[in-house]
């Protein structure tokens, strides 16, 4: 079995900046998170959604065990932690100015934690949709993880 590192769970996204139409200057910019054609994510996103995080909170660690994800901070900043097979860790930093996505493969247990002041609000791409009985979803612990280094 191949060790993953974070650099296979990164996903660096195009960031363009856009421009104000009546005299040109940079007023915003955007991100692409997912175009059909790029075949960045393995399987077409089959569900799509937000999920907040208040500061300071974890949501996870689980495990997803039919599903691979895809996760970008779209506010605030989170670390994604990511257990990997050999028992380490992966850590990455997600938000909207660093335009990295995430991608945590199915069986990978996974959480995240909001580093910022206000509520995170992270985007999420599911290869296959979340069903209310579909109990694919197995909770774990990271109990050897150091939390405290990211509490404020």
């Amino acid at each position: 079995m191949k060790i993953m590192d974070s650099e296979d769970y990164r996903i660096n996204l195009e960031i363009h900046p856009t421009k104000d139409t009546t005299n040109s200057h940079v007023n915003g910019s955007l991100t692409v998170v997912w175009r059909d054609y790029d075949n960045i994510i393995k399987n077409n996103p089959q569900m799509v959604y937000v999920s907040s995080v208040n500061p300071n909170e974890v949501k996870g660690p689980h495990t997803h065990t039919k599903r691979n994800s895809y996760f970008s901070c779209i506010h605030g900043n989170v670390i994604f932690i990511i257990k990997n097979s050999d028992g380490s860790y992966s850590e990455i930093e997600s938000n909207p100015e660093n335009g990295v996505m995430v991608y945590v493969p199915k069986n990978i247990p996974s959480a995240h934690i909001n580093i910022s002041t206000g509520i995170s609000r992270v985007l999420a791409l599911a290869d296959i949709a979340w069903k209310p009985d579909d109990h694919e979803m197995e909770n774990t612990t990271f109990n050897d993880y150091e939390w405290k280094k990211w509490k404020k």
